[in-house]
C-alpha cells in the first residue's frame, strides 16, 4: 500500500488535547482527511461505516484500550490489513511485544514531534510524499 496525503486517518484517544495535537501533526505534514474517534468502540464503527488508510490509537483508554481496539481490528477480514499505529506513555517492553503479537503496524512513545510521526507513518507505508 502506497502513501498519499489525501488517504483517510482514523485517530482515536480519550484525551481532546491528545487528538487535537495529533490533528495538528497530521496537518503539518501535509495530511488532511483526518476523522476523530474518542474510544475503541467508536473508533470501530467508524471503521466499519467507511474506509480508512491507517489508524493512530492510543493504548490507554476507557472502555475499550487501544490493544483491545487492535485486537478486534485484527480479528475483521475486512478491516485486518488497515495499518494500525500505537500512541502510548508507556515503553514497557512487555507493551512493545504485545502490542507487536497483537499486529501493530508501528509503535510511538509520548511525547513525539511531527519528524517522529512521519516517520512512523513513512516506516509503515514505506516511504512519504513529497
Amino acid at each position: 500500500m502506497t502513501i498519499s496525503k489525501d488517504m483517510k486517518i482514523l485517530i482515536v484517544d480519550d484525551y481532546k488535547t491528545m487528538l487535537r495535537i495529533l490533528r495538528n501533526l497530521l496537518t503539518q505534514l501535509g495530511f488532511s482527511n483526518i476523522e476523530e474517534a474518542s474510544e475503541g468502540g467508536e473508533a470501530l464503527a467508524k471503521l466499519r461505516q467507511m474506509p480508512f488508510n491507517l489508524i493512530i490509537s492510543d493504548w490507554n483508554m476507557e472502555p475499550m484500550t487501544g490493544i483491545q481496539l487492535l485486537r478486534e481490528v485484527r480479528a475483521d477480514s475486512n478491516l485486518k490489513s488497515i495499518p494500525f499505529i500505537m500512541v502510548t506513555a508507556e515503553s514497557k517492553t512487555q507493551n512493545v511485544i504485545a502490542a507487536k503479537e497483537a499486529g501493530v503496524s508501528n509503535y510511538i512513545v509520548k511525547p513525539f514531534n511531527a519528524e517522529t510521526l512521519k516517520a512512523k507513518i513513512a516506516s509503515v507505508f514505506g516511504g512519504f510524499p513529497d
